[in-house]
């Protein structure tokens, strides 16, 4: 099973150099949006991180904090999350981060039902929603309906997780440390290629011509392709484009990355290490001929 590296960050890590952050082996990131439902709850260093994740081409998600103790609350915070998070895009789901023990003292119906409401309400808005808790709270505090319905990302700082049901993301460690970051940070993986979802679904801000049909992607390692103009990126997952190139190039090593392959500019390039030298970067399988 194919395990994504990512991380979990606040105001609590402070300034963050994301592209030592990604040069660290990073792959994805959940910042935290905000908490609660007051205008003045979005984290202040949500923008900063957005901003500067996206840039190197760290794929994000996001998490909203809940204070929720009813369902009309969590629909109040479902509406203020969208509020700080409209207009952006997501790689990863938008999570629920359930964690309060007043909540958890009502008891696994009304805490579903909260739950419920929140994903819901987000839902409509047209995003991807998982919920996060730790062991204890998804063994005793949700029905099978959540389950059934929704993504979960587990917290259990262990060496191997014990939750025996599916999740998407596991948050292995409250104290790991990345270059990059001055603080400890959570640690995660991911199981599921999250990106792909978004991007062919149309999910969490992208749109459904950025999705392209399973059937018309195949090229292989060596395949020539002629270019015209075509977008460069530094990686699968940025949106800032790194250059404009034209001409014959050849297919690195025919594994599709969210919509993009990595080309090389010589055929004797092909999978040769390490990547890093001889890939010049990832185009978008549209702009390939």
């Amino acid at each position: 099973m194919t395990a994504y590296k990512g991380i979990d960050v606040s105001k609590w890590q402070g300034e963050i150099n994301w592209m030592k952050v990604k040069n660290s082996g990073i792959q994805f990131a959940m910042l935290r949006s905000s908490f609660g439902w007051g205008s003045s709850y979005k984290d202040k260093f949500f923008e900063y991180n957005y901003k500067h994740a996206k840039e190197v081409g760290v794929a994000v998600g996001a998490y909203h904090y809940s204070y929720a103790a009813t369902p009309e609350e969590a629909i109040k915070e479902a509406d203020f999350c969208y509020s700080v998070i409209k207009g952006k895009k997501f790689e990863y789901p938008i999570a629920y981060d359930m964690e309060e023990n007043k909540v958890a003292a009502l008891g696994k119906e009304k805490v579903s039902a909260i739950a419920k409401a929140f994903c819901e309400r987000m839902e409509s808005y047209g995003y991807y929603v998982c919920i996060y808790a730790n062991l204890y709270w998804l063994n005793n505090f949700f029905t099978d309906e959540i389950f059934n319905k929704y993504d979960i990302w587990l917290a259990q700082w262990t060496e191997k997780p014990t939750f025996k049901r599916p999740y998407g993301i596991w948050q292995k460690s409250s104290k790991g440390r990345v270059d990059g970051i001055d603080t400890n940070v959570d640690l995660n993986e991911s199981y599921k290629n999250y990106p792909s979802i978004m991007k062919y679904n149309g999910l969490n801000g992208y749109g459904k011509e950025a999705s392209v049909e399973p059937a018309k992607r195949g090229f292989n390692a060596g395949q020539k392709v002629v270019l015209k103009n075509a977008r460069l990126y530094s990686s699968a997952y940025t949106d800032r484009v790194s250059n404009y190139i034209s001409g014959t190039y050849y297919i690195y090593d025919g594994i599709y990355f969210e919509g993009r392959y990595r080309v090389t500019n010589s055929s004797a390039n092909v999978e040769r290490k390490p990547i890093s030298k001889y890939v010049t970067g990832f185009v978008d399988r549209c702009d390939m001929r």
